[in-house]
Formats: C-alpha cells, sequence, structure tokens
C-alpha cells in the first residue's frame, strides 16, 4: 500500500511567547515494515537552527530552535509519501521457547528488552488490574502466546468504549479499565501492561491508520509493539482490534508514550495555548 499524508498541526497562543526548543516526531519509520519515499518538514515561524538526529528509541527526529522574538502562534506541517510491506501480520516462526507464557527471555535479551519490562511509567512491577486480566486471559487459552496476543486485542477492543482527548498523557491502566473507556493512547498503554504482566517486552507506537477512506475526519493514533523471539517487534491495536499490517504506518515508539510524543517543547510567558490539526491521509496507486 502507498500513502500520501498532510499534517498540520497548529499553536494559538492567548498572548505572544518565546518559543523554547522543540522536538518533532513525525517522521515515518523507514524499515522492512515500510519505506519512506518522501518527507518534507515546514515550521512557522522559521527556526534559526534545526538538527535532524536518531533518539535514544532509534526515532528520526527533528530539533529546532527560534529566535527571542515573540510569536502568537506555532505551525507544523509536514508531507510524507509512504510505502508499506507487510499484509500479513502472522509471517513469522515463533521460536518453541517462546510458545507458552509467561515468557522467560534469555538473560542477554532480558537485559535489552528491561525498559519493556517495566510497569507504567517505569513503574518496578504493573498494575494489579493487569496482572489479573493477563492470568484471565492465558488461562482461557491455555497459554498459547499468540492466541493471548489475539485475545487481549479482541477483549479490549470489545470491552473498552474508544474516546477521542486531543491533548494529555494516557490514563493509567487501571483507570482504563475500570472505566471501560479510553482514547487509542490509553487502550494501548492497557494492552502493554498487560503484556508485561505476562513477561512480553512492549511498548508505545505513534503513527497512522488508514481507517474509512471515505471518511475525511482523521486522528493521529497509536498502538502497541510486543517483542516476539523469531518475529521481532509485532503490532496489536486494540482500538480496532486489529494485529498490525499495512494500513498502519508508525511514526515512532517508545517503552513509555512521552518517548513516542509528536511534538514537545516549552514556551517562556503566561500564555493559554490552543491546538488545531488538520491531517489527510489519501491511498494512492504504487
Amino acid at each position: 500500500m502507498q500513502y500520501q499524508i498532510l499534517h498540520t498541526t497548529k499553536y494559538n497562543y492567548s498572548q505572544p511567547v518565546a518559543l523554547e526548543p522543540h522536538i518533532i516526531r513525525l517522521r515515518p519509520r523507514s524499515d522492512s515494515w515500510q519505506t519512506l519515499q518522501h518527507f518534507e518538514l515546514d515550521v512557522s515561524p522559521e527556526p534559526v537552527s534545526k538538527s535532524l538526529v536518531m533518539d535514544l528509541d532509534g526515532n528520526a527526529i527533528a530539533k529546532v530552535w527560534f529566535d527571542p522574538e515573540l510569536t502568537e502562534h506555532l505551525q507544523i506541517e509536514v508531507r510524507s509519501q509512504v510505502e508499506t510491506h507487510c499484509p500479513n501480520p502472522f509471517n513469522y516462526l515463533l521460536e518453541p521457547w517462546a510458545s507458552k507464557l509467561p515468557i522467560d527471555y534469555p538473560a542477554s535479551k532480558r537485559f535489552q528488552l528491561q525498559p519493556y519490562l517495566s510497569g507504567h511509567q517505569g513503574e518496578s512491577i504493573v498494575a494489579p488490574i493487569a496482572v489479573e486480566l493477563a492470568e484471565e486471559i492465558s488461562h482461557a487459552v491455555e497459554g498459547n502466546t499468540v492466541a493471548f496476543l489475539t485475545k487481549l486485542n479482541q477483549h479490549i477492543y470489545e470491552t473498552c468504549e474508544q474516546v477521542v482527548r486531543e491533548t494529555g498523557d494516557p490514563q493509567p491502566p487501571s483507570i482504563t479499565w475500570k472505566q471501560k473507556s479510553g482514547s487509542c493512547r490509553d487502550v494501548a498503554v492497557l494492552f502493554m501492561e498487560v503484556c508485561r504482566a505476562m513477561g512480553l517486552a512492549a511498548r508505545f507506537v505513534s503513527g497512522y491508520q488508514e481507517g474509512d477512506l471515505d471518511n475525511p475526519e482523521r486522528h493521529l493514533h497509536a498502538w502497541a509493539e510486543v517483542y516476539l523471539p523469531g518475529g521481532g517487534w509485532r503490532g496489536y491495536d486494540p482500538t480496532h482490534g486489529l494485529a498490525v499490517a499495512d494500513r498502519h504506518i508508525a511514526v515512532a515508539a517508545s517503552p513509555i508514550p512521552k518517548g513516542a510524543a509528536p511534538v514537545t517543547g516549552g514556551l517562556k510567558g503566561k500564555a493559554r495555548s490552543e491546538l488545531t490539526y488538520e491531517l489527510s491521509i489519501k491511498s494512492v496507486e504504487a
């Protein structure tokens, strides 16, 4: 699949402010799952300097600096063309020792995966409610790893009402499950927490999803990826109850949601900010 993406984010301020450095995580990944064919980034007011770097999690980010002049807005526009390559999300062979839960990664792998095994926001243990849900689903599928992920994904999708929250950190997973509702980032964090309760390394992913091409309304999306020995990082989208294939476009991934936030930065001045955005995702002929 090939997609053209036009994404404009605008912050309007109630009074003039000075912009501190900002980090922009809106460049789609380019890997075995998808190829970034074209990317443009325009920022207004124009930065005095821009640095393109790879962050700690391997995401391609832009860091921009501004002059001290005051402004009443910040606008970030990205234009991307991406080709996705994976119509079958199950085209892998799981290592035999990883077919049953709980997962026990070898010591070398566990050392590398430690940030992806901690509880919500890096806590040493996962939420008790996530442990309970994990044990319930693991019992229902007799500990089968792939069946566990499929059932968990579908269970969250069928149980939790989807809501749209444009801003704010994800809710704690216990709140999402108790309320049986949440945004895409809320249910992604819940999915991650339950996976980690079974020893499955999981990370947060931000990006785009094709959705209904006849419906012009689009939002940034979030889902989870799980590290499966023999399969690598594999995506699950509990908002839609889907295993991630070629209709998702990944932008950034991190063990904590803040590490995949599309825009982070500060300002000098006491002003209220209003966020507006426009997002267009079009499927095009290859």
